[in-house]
């Protein structure tokens, strides 16, 4: 890699996306930064139409700059969908100059949009991987976090709510069963002077019980007395 003279406002970095192109000094918006060079290529020649690489800059539909070599430090800026810089296109001078279009600061990374034919060619099939589709795939990542939660959580309260349901069913049906049981056992009874006779009367003189049909049937039977009258 080809020495970058101190007094130069750049330094080759690594980046996430592999080598990256940094300011070492404050760079103002506005401010020429690097220039974008390379052999040129004439789309009429067969020989030069055939040449493909990542580096290729179309001035217009006949000239391309190649920029695949060493001594062009400006290949190493990388793609941003939100960039600090921009290319600045001279067709009849068949140059490109890199200038900034915000202030960057010592340390930040350059870059700049590569244009919808290159993203779509190399970036869009990989996923683009600068600062701002990375924290948009971030936000979508914890979106997606925050919705699952929200599922399981709302899953987990239906769950809830079924279980208490089917809970509150069956001790009701227990009750209603029960009060089956309580209503069966005071319909068998017989309430005589009120009390509650189960087929049985009091109790006899030795304490065992008199049965109660004995008793009603004796005191059906039983003939009225003659009356006595008194003598004259």
């Amino acid at each position: 890699m080809s020495a970058i003279p101190s007094n130069k406002p750049y330094r080759v970095g690594r980046s996430r996306t592999g080598l990256g192109l940094f300011a070492t000094k404050p760079i103002k918006k506005g401010t020429r930064i690097i220039r974008y060079f390379g052999p040129l290529l004439d789309s009429k020649k067969k020989k030069d139409d055939a040449i493909e690489n990542k580096y290729l800059f179309e001035l217009n539909n006949r000239w391309t700059i190649d920029g695949s070599v060493r001594k062009n430090i400006a290949r190493y800026i990388n793609h941003a969908c939100k960039p600090n810089a921009e290319s600045d296109v001279k067709p009849r001078k068949r140059k490109v100059f890199i200038r900034a279009i915000k202030n960057i600061e010592p340390g930040e990374e350059i870059n700049y949009d590569y244009g919808t034919d290159y993203f779509k060619a190399y970036l869009k099939p990989i996923g683009c991987k600068c600062a701002a589709c990375e924290k948009k795939r971030k936000k979508q990542r914890a979106e997606a976090r925050a919705e699952k939660a929200r599922l399981k959580a709302k899953a987990e309260r239906k769950a809830l709510k079924k279980a208490e349901k089917l809970a509150a069913k069956a001790e009701k049906l227990k009750q209603k069963l029960n009060g089956a049981k309580t209503n069966g056992v005071k319909a068998n009874g017989v309430k005589l002077n009120g009390k509650l006779m189960n087929g049985h009367g009091g109790k006899s003189a030795a304490g065992k019980p008199t049965p109660v049909k004995s008793g009603i049937l004796a005191a059906a039977k039983a003939k009225p007395g003659r009356e006595r009258r008194a003598s004259a």
